[in-house]
């Protein structure tokens, strides 16, 4: 059973559970909430073809075992750069405080590759020994930028080496993410 938990403003208005939390995390219209749906088998977490729609850190228990936290996207939304460093300074506290926190999943879209906020979110995660692992998306999609930046697990030690490439339309690499998560 899947339940919306609640979208929550502030880190430490999260309810403390102890369930092991996975949060996904990319940049504005990568196509996180679409993923996630994907990864649940229900349409739970909100889809926009506006970039920047979800602003609050969204929360799914699934079956009283798993937490899924759909965080807001970074790097392109059309919000004022206050509010864009208030949610990254969010950002940085969840993942900074969270213990139940056991994989942050940082999406990227195949079709554009890491950009400069991407690469800034592998070396802040680098710097303080957060475990991630990266989720190309929409690699249905044709490739718009051919000329991309590779990611190399070498150069990144808190990165897990296994990059997944996925499609939440077309549901490629979606059973992989269900097994890391632990969702049958």
């Amino acid at each position: 059973m899947i339940k919306f938990v609640g979208g929550f403003e502030r880190v430490r208005d999260l309810p403390q559970t102890q369930f092991s939390e996975y949060a996904f995390a990319g940049r504005s219209n990568v196509g996180k909430s679409s993923l996630i749906n994907a990864v649940l088998g229900e349409n739970v977490a909100r889809t926009s073809n506006t970039p920047g729609r979800t602003q609050a850190l969204n929360m799914f228990n699934i079956n009283d075992k798993i937490i899924i936290l759909d965080l807001p996207g970074y790097g392109y939304a059309r919000v004022s750069r206050a509010e864009s460093e208030r949610w990254l300074l969010r950002f940085q506290e969840y993942i900074m405080t969270r213990r139940q926190l056991k994989r942050l999943f940082i999406l990227i879209d195949s079709r554009i590759g890491p950009r400069d906020s991407d690469l800034e979110l592998l070396e802040f995660c680098d710097a303080n020994g957060i475990s991630y692992q990266i989720v190309y998306t929409k690699k249905d999609k044709r490739v718009r930028e051919k000329e991309q930046t590779v990611i190399c697990a070498n150069a990144h030690p808190a990165m897990v080496d296994d990059i997944i490439e996925t499609s939440a339309e077309k549901k490629y690499g979606i059973e992989k993410l269900r097994a890391i998560i632990g969702i049958k």
